[in-house]
């Protein structure tokens, strides 16, 4: 693919192209930027695709630095990103120029083109995360053929307001009646992984779902990653569990949360109401930006009471689009 860097503008060098490859997929120059989680090298090689695996770095050699990656997985002429994540895409450093953004996008795609490369396909991160890169990225992607085949709705929580005061005021009374009773959040430790896996997944059952994510695979990225994923509960009075998820720090910016799961008998108290209020002064207290209620499809399909609860919690729209390029069309 690119063995070497490449400049990306004929008439100045300040700005490379860099392809890597397992076993060295890393950038070579220092990141400008904390890359999303699942666009690191370290969680895509446990998304095991059968395919390869390309890295494109951009680097701005004036600076020293790698200021954007685009990961990719290629299995028989069709590449993917991500291959199993909740997002891929392209990620670039604040301050890149619209122009610098447009040109790697550009060479990155002509490139797997030009090796053979007949159809795309992309699901980028919430427009939230970063409003004015996906406003430069899309126009582009267009521009080159790119279609949007799906348009889902994700539900962020921006941490500088107070959770209650969003609330809805249904959810703001469940919420404290949930305090009343002695419902308490906890993070629990991963040492519980089995138990909670379990638990979790009965609760789905219970609603006619299925978890997205197996227990081996979930045991193996809290092993990769301690620092970014943790395990969040509510217990009663009593300490048996009423609500469980799985919070991913997805940058230094962003946490993710799985749809919380709880048993349909406490459905008169949302248990997960009082889960997010934790999770939610978790990340307050941590600095974060956003706190991402995903959206609001399961791997059985959309669901419009996934969509009313976030709503309910005071989630704010944002909305996550997979796009997809096909050679001749």
């Amino acid at each position: 693919m690119l063995p070497t860097s490449t400049p990306l503008f004929s008439s100045d060098d300040r700005y490379r192209v860099r392809c890597a490859v397992p076993p060295a997929p890393d950038a070579t120059l220092p990141l400008a930027y904390e890359p999303y989680l699942y666009l690191r090298p370290a969680h895509i090689a446990l998304q095991h695709a059968p395919g390869e695996t390309l890295f494109f770095y951009l680097e701005d050699h004036q600076q020293g630095q790698t200021v954007g990656q685009w990961p990719l997985i290629v299995v028989e002429h069709q590449a993917y990103s991500p291959w199993q994540a909740p997002f891929g895409g392209m990620q670039v450093a604040p301050g890149v120029p619209a122009a610098t953004t447009r040109a790697f996008a550009t060479a990155v795609h002509q490139t797997l083109v030009t090796n053979g490369v007949a159809r795309v396909h992309l699901r980028a991160y919430p427009m939230s995360y970063d409003e004015a890169a996906s406003n430069v990225l899309l126009p582009v992607f267009e521009e080159l053929g790119y279609r949007i085949t799906l348009t889902e709705t994700s539900y962020t929580l921006p941490l500088a307001q107070s959770f209650e005061e969003e609330l809805h005021p249904s959810a703001r009374r469940r919420l404290r009646k949930c305090h009343r009773h002695g419902l308490r959040v906890e993070q629990e430790t991963p040492l519980f992984l089995p138990l909670a896996y379990a638990f979790m997944q009965q609760c789905r059952q219970e609603k006619n779902q299925r978890m997205s994510l197996s227990l081996e695979r979930l045991q193996a990225l809290f092993r990769a990653f301690p620092n970014d994923y943790f395990l969040f509960s509510v217990r009663d009075a009593a300490g048996a569990w009423a609500a469980m998820t799985v919070l991913t720090r997805v940058s230094d910016e962003v946490l993710h949360c799985i749809p919380p799961a709880s048993p349909l008998s406490w459905n008169t108290f949302s248990p997960a109401i009082l889960l997010t209020q934790g999770l939610h002064a978790f990340g307050q207290a941590s600095g974060y930006r956003l706190l991402d209620l995903g959206t609001s499809t399961l791997p059985d399909g959309p669901s419009e009471s996934l969509h009313a609860f976030k709503r309910h919690l005071g989630g704010v729209a944002s909305p996550r689009l997979t796009l997809e390029w096909r050679a001749g069309v």
